[in-house]
């Protein structure tokens, strides 16, 4: 497991009865995980002095129930990397934790080069992998489908003091995209994916990760410039193995030699010593 061990403001504090515990920054949130099937830790009076709590619904969806007084918003920070948090509709906060593990990889990656790294972050959300590759000294082409992410993305940036480094914002499909930079000759040392289960592009595109996740991947693979130096792909898709992830990319990237790994990604449990699975990821890495 690629396990993200070295935050400070985030920390998961116990897992239980299909919910997480966690404290952001100074504030405890308890949200759902349907792949927590054992006991919590800790007890109930833990678990209910928190700031917020989201309830699902039996037709569908949730809501947050909220105890305590929070802001709208708030900022976290991982070393130099700043982000502004908050609960939506749909659970999440607009970061994923444990992510950080596959941002550390990568950021040692980059900083081995003396040459120009350019990074192609598909995908991106709120932009977490695109500021640890810009912060390593990359140039960044963050895509993602959605308006509000790329928006939320670029407060990230500005939060984190990284308005003025070499980022492009795109709004797009990502398949068109890539598709395009090749006929443009555009080349990329380093790609990060993190491909939803369904969605749509900004033009009702559907994307269903199971038909066209390996066409996407083999397309990417093409445009990976001659001195490549990483391909990441990280996915929360349920039943999709790491052992999946690690085929694709042997089967398109892996022609060029270097290294494959996959595993799942995790946060260590505070209270219990655990490890939390959060999704898989696959990396493959050039010859040094």
């Amino acid at each position: 497991m690629f396990v993200s061990d070295q935050w400070r403001d985030y920390e998961l504090i116990d897992t239980g009865n299909g919910e997480r515990l966690e404290r952001w920054g100074p504030y405890l949130l308890r949200r759902p995980d349907p792949q927590v099937i054992w006991p919590s830790t800790l007890g109930e009076e833990v678990w209910n002095d928190v700031h917020g709590h989201y309830l699902r619904s039996s037709g569908g969806g949730g809501r947050w129930n909220f105890f305590k007084e929070l802001p709208e918003r708030w900022v976290i920070s991982y070393g130099r990397l700043n982000f502004y948090v908050r609960p939506t509709g749909f659970k999440h906060t607009g970061l994923f934790p444990e992510q950080a593990v596959n941002w550390d990889w990568f950021t040692k990656l980059i900083k081995t080069r003396t040459t120009p790294v350019r990074v192609l972050n598909l995908f991106a959300y709120t932009g977490g992998a695109t500021l640890a590759a810009a912060a390593a000294g990359a140039e960044v082409c963050h895509l993602d489908a959605a308006k509000g992410m790329v928006v939320w993305a670029k407060e990230n940036a500005s939060l984190s003091g990284m308005a003025e480094l070499p980022i492009r914002w795109l709004i797009d499909d990502a398949l068109k995209f890539v598709k395009r930079e090749q006929r443009r000759g555009r080349f990329y040392q380093g790609i990060i994916m993190d491909p939803p289960s369904f969605g749509r592009g900004p033009k009702g595109e559907i994307w269903k990760i199971e038909d066209q996740l390996y066409d996407l991947v083999r397309v990417c693979a093409e445009t990976l410039a001659e001195d490549a130096l990483f391909f990441l792909v990280n996915s929360y898709t349920t039943g999709l193995a790491p052992g999946v992830i690690k085929n694709i990319l042997s089967l398109t990237v892996g022609e060029r030699g270097g290294t494959i790994t996959a595993a799942e990604v995790g946060l260590p449990v505070s209270a219990s010593g655990l490890k939390l699975p959060c999704g898989a990821a696959g990396r493959w890495e050039a010859e040094h």
